[in-house]
């Protein structure tokens, strides 16, 4: 009882700066997976462009999903943590004054972006290859195939992995607290510093951090279900060509 007695005297006299540290997570990590998610399939699409024959267009294609490939090996294979402390700090040392939330959101959005890279390629893999064949007999190009028919479903099918990845944004943005990202592990920190309460405020951060995920994770399943649709449909022919669907 003491414990949590003392705990809740530290929140109530830190409250501001937890709820400020805990936005500041959830903030970095919404931006990190919209961010991502737009670079992922930026990513997947041009990895799917046909190879055609031997010209400067095609060699330039293949440099760029060289340089495409490189980067995400590169941010799948080394921890966020070094990856903000070289962006934010080779940035100074080239002379560019960044500001700390601006990198750690340019940081945890090239961190996203090359995980999901591999989920939107996986996504198109498994699309049926008939309705590349059938949307290129319609005249369709890559592009139009692409948004018209193959992004909406990867979409849905990516769904649950780009949901796991923002839960696992929120727990990652902990480690931009190297560059003194103000976030709620940084938060945490300072307020058991100043006030020598290193259990209680970490306590404090970790139901916080559990509420954030909880909730985010809740709502996703939500979202997921109202994508799927109603389980089960009843379909009865009324007027000829005209079918009712009853989703009860």
């Amino acid at each position: 009882m003491a414990f949590l007695e003392s705990s809740w005297n530290l929140f109530t006299n830190n409250w501001d700066l937890f709820v400020r540290g805990a936005w500041t997570a959830l903030l970095l990590a919404i931006i990190g997976t919209i961010c991502g998610t737009l670079i992922g399939f930026f990513i997947g699409i041009m990895h799917t462009i046909p190879k055609r024959k031997k010209n400067v267009k095609s060699m330039l294609l293949k440099v760029f999903n060289f340089i495409l490939t490189a980067y995400v090996e590169i941010f799948r294979g080394t921890p966020m943590m070094v990856q903000a402390m070289v962006v934010f700090y080779g940035l100074v040392y080239l002379g560019i004054d960044i500001d700390r939330f601006l990198a750690a959101s340019l940081v945890i959005s090239l961190n996203t972006g090359a995980y999901m890279a591999e989920y939107v390629r996986g996504g198109i893999v498994s699309i049926d290859k008939g309705q590349f064949e059938a949307a290129q007999a319609i005249g369709m190009n890559h592009l139009q195939t692409m948004i018209h028919i193959v992004i909406p479903q990867v979409a849905r099918n990516i769904l649950p992995a780009t949901g796991n990845q923002f839960v696992m944004n929120i727990k990652d943005s902990s480690v931009l607290s190297v560059i003194s990202v103000v976030e709620l592990f940084f938060t945490a920190n300072s307020i058991a510093g100043s006030n020598y309460k290193y259990i209680e405020a970490f306590f404090i951060a970790t139901v916080l951090y559990f509420i954030m995920t909880f909730t985010v994770t809740r709502f996703l399943l939500l979202f997921e279900k109202k994508m799927d649709g109603p389980a089960s449909y009843k379909v009865e022919l009324i007027t000829g060509n005209k079918l009712e669907k009853d989703g009860k």
